[in-house]
């Protein structure tokens, strides 16, 4: 999101040269610049071993492809307390372990999304209701379901590169 008017005080924001940003939106009254805007989401790629991988089918993102388990942060919370917390409410299940695994700018919404790998126990799943279906694949079949799903896909290759 780019700023126009200064979300403090109302007032037409003007363009200023800041160091090196170049022109950036800057509050004549406030004396303060207002940077782009982004949300900031993380986005998990669930395991339980090397060959096993919960995807799940959210029709509201996608109907072509499975996708990860993804969720907004929210002030005060870690990156990795957001996934403990978006794994818990998606699919009922308790994150064993959290690893990073890197960031990405997902154009289409505005989002970074700083992307982990979550190990979970190979439990029977309790869906959201933001979660139409659930279910475990192994390796070659994740590649498959979440073709469509940049990010997904990143997310598999960045976690056989580790030692998790």
């Amino acid at each position: 999101m780019r700023f126009e008017c200064c979300p403090k005080c109302g007032s037409k924001l003007v363009g200023r040269e800041i160091g090196d940003e170049g022109l950036v939106p800057f509050c004549e009254n406030c004396k303060r610049p207002w940077f782009d805007m982004f949300s900031t989401c993380v986005i998990c790629l669930l395991y339980a071993d090397r060959n096993k991988f919960a995807l799940l089918k959210q029709d509201y993102l996608s109907r072509g492809h499975h996708v990860c388990v993804s969720g907004y942060m929210t002030p005060g919370e870690s990156a990795e307390q957001t996934c403990v917390r978006e794994v818990k409410e998606e699919i009922g299940l308790d994150a064993l372990q959290v690893d990073y695994l890197g960031s990405w700018f997902y154009d289409k919404r505005d989002q970074l999304m700083l992307g982990f790998a979550v190990k979970i126990p190979e439990e029977k799943f309790v869906l959201s209701c933001e979660v139409d279906e659930a279910q475990w694949f192994d390796l070659e079949g994740a590649k498959k379901a979440t073709e469509g799903a940049a990010i997904c896909q990143k997310l598999i290759d960045e976690f056989l590169k580790k030692d998790l």
